[in-house]
C-alpha cells in the first residue's frame, strides 16, 4: 500500500495517471451516493400495498383521502402520478379519461428525468476509469523497455519504475471501475423497476377512475 500511495508523488512518473482516476473515483462515489439515496430511499416505496390502499379509497369514492395519502407519501415517484391523476379526476363530476391520461402523462415525463438523472455517468466513469489505466499502462511499460534498451546501473531501477507504473494503474483503475459498474447496475435496475410500476399502476388508476364516478 506505501507503493500504491507513493505513486501518487509528482516525483514518480506516470502520477498523472493515478490523479485522474482518483478524480474518477471521487465523483463516481459522489453520484453513487446521491443516486443511491434518491432511488432507494426517496422515491421508493411498496407499490402493491400503496396502491391497494388507494383502490380501496376511490372504490369508496373517499378522493380527498386517497389524496392525502399520496401527499403523505413525501414526495416519492409513483404517489406523485396517483396525485395528479387523482387532482384530476377529483376537478369534474364525469371523468374524462383523456384528461386524466394527459394528467398521468405530464407527471410521469416531469419524474422520470430525476429518476434517471445522472445514473448513466456511472457506467461512462467505469469505462474511462478502466480505459485510463489501460493507458497508465502502456505508459509503463514503455518506460520499462526504454529501460531494458538502455544499458547502465539505472536500467534495474527504470525497468521496476516502469512495470510498477503498469500495474498501479491497472490496479487503481479496475478498482474504481468495478464497483462503478455493480452501483451502476443497481440503481439502474432499480430506477427501471420504479418507471415499470409507474406505468403499471397509472393504467389501471385511470381504468378504475373512469368507471368510479
Amino acid at each position: 500500500m506505501q507503493e500504491f500511495f507513493h505513486s501518487f508523488n509528482p516525483e514518480v512518473s506516470g502520477y498523472i495517471f493515478m490523479w485522474v482516476i482518483l478524480l474518477m473515483f471521487v465523483v463516481m462515489m459522489a453520484i453513487a451516493i446521491e443516486r443511491f439515496y434518491y432511488i432507494m430511499v426517496r422515491s421508493n416505496i411498496n407499490a402493491v400495498r400503496f396502491m391497494a390502499e388507494i383502490r380501496k379509497l376511490v372504490i369508496n369514492g373517499d378522493f380527498k383521502k386517497a389524496m392525502n395519502l399520496c401527499k403523505a407519501a413525501a414526495n416519492k415517484a409513483l404517489p406523485e402520478v396517483v396525485l395528479a391523476a387523482l387532482t384530476e379526476a377529483d376537478k369534474k363530476e364525469f371523468v374524462d379519461y383523456r384528461a386524466i391520461q394527459n394528467a398521468v402523462d405530464e407527471a410521469t415525463l416531469e419524474i422520470i428525468p430525476k429518476l434517471t438523472a445522472r445514473t448513466g455517468y456511472l457506467a461512462m466513469i467505469a469505462n474511462v476509469a478502466t480505459l485510463t489505466g489501460l493507458l497508465g499502462t502502456i505508459f509503463g511499460l514503455i518506460k520499462a523497455f526504454t529501460a531494458v534498451s538502455v544499458a547502465g546501473a539505472e536500467a534495474a531501477t527504470n525497468l521496476a519504475a516502469g512495470i510498477s507504473i503498469a500495474m498501479i494503474t491497472t490496479y487503481f483503475g479496475l478498482i474504481t471501475a468495478i464497483p462503478s459498474i455493480v452501483l451502476y447496475t443497481v440503481i439502474n435496475t432499480k430506477t427501471t423497476r420504479i418507471i415499470d410500476d409507474i406505468d403499471e399502476h397509472s393504467v389501471k388508476l385511470i381504468h378504475l377512475l373512469t368507471g368510479s364516478k
